[in-house]
């Protein structure tokens, strides 16, 4: 090998030297930039996993102190309180007249002891600024008389159920006793017709249909929000 050769030689190592020095120094980049998302990923996921428990916590100290104010009451006005924060009053004949949305004398004078009490409760410090939506929801059974199909039936009950809720929010927004709630009522509480979409069924499937026609008061947290918020910033 000749003098030219041998430079030519040791110019080509040099060449893969620097090659080789660079690669492994991207190398180093990326593991410390995944070293870096992989910290960051758990530490959001320890967040989602500490929102989950907080609200899971509130929720079962807000059932808990529902479930204390109205224990005594539930049973005459035919009401039920479910864990998932929904308040279910479907004893159908204190409610409305069939077909009808005006509410009856007797759900009236429930309504007149249950909400200004419920408002009390779940806008007290630890829940109020943790609770996304107050939803008045009606809900009906999956029948209509005269109906001509299934179609029908449900778009009819549609109809009734969204005016029934109406009616409901209508009424108690009205309520002396919640006066000075009224503003933070205006900006959380809302009606929701939910036709047949929610029917009630025994252990062995089958609709209940008394029980299915019903209105209820639900609660909804911020729970999910919060998690969509740490998660929409882990996105890569």
């Amino acid at each position: 090998m000749n003098e030219q050769e041998f430079g030519t030689v040791k110019e080509d190592e040099g060449h893969w030297v620097a090659v080789s020095d660079l690669m492994a120094g991207l190398m180093m980049v990326f593991m410390l930039v995944s070293v870096v998302f992989m910290i960051n990923v758990e530490t959001e996921r320890d967040k989602i996993r500490d929102v989950a428990i907080l609200y899971d916590q509130l929720r079962t100290q807000l059932y808990r102190d529902l479930n204390n104010e109205f224990a005594a009451d539930m049973p005459r006005w035919g009401a039920e309180l479910d864990e998932d924060l929904s308040f279910r009053f479907n004893n159908t004949d204190v409610l409305f007249d069939r077909g009808e949305a005006d509410i009856k004398p007797e759900f009236q004078a429930i309504l007149n002891d249950f909400f200004p009490r419920y408002v009390r409760i779940i806008t007290q410090e630890p829940y109020r600024d943790d609770i996304l939506e107050v939803r008045i929801e009606g809900h009906t059974s999956t029948s209509w008389y005269g109906a001509k199909d299934e179609d029908e039936a449900y778009i009819r009950n549609m109809d009734l159920s969204q005016k029934r809720t109406r009616s409901t929010l209508e009424y108690v927004l009205e309520l002396p006793a919640v006066k000075d709630s009224k503003s933070w009522l205006k900006n959380y509480l809302t009606a929701n017709g939910l036709s047949s979409a929610k029917v009630i069924r025994d252990a062995a499937g089958v609709e209940d249909g008394e029980r299915s026609r019903r209105v209820e008061f639900r609660v909804r947290t911020d729970a999910e929000g919060r998690i969509a918020t740490i998660l929409d910033r882990v996105q890569p």
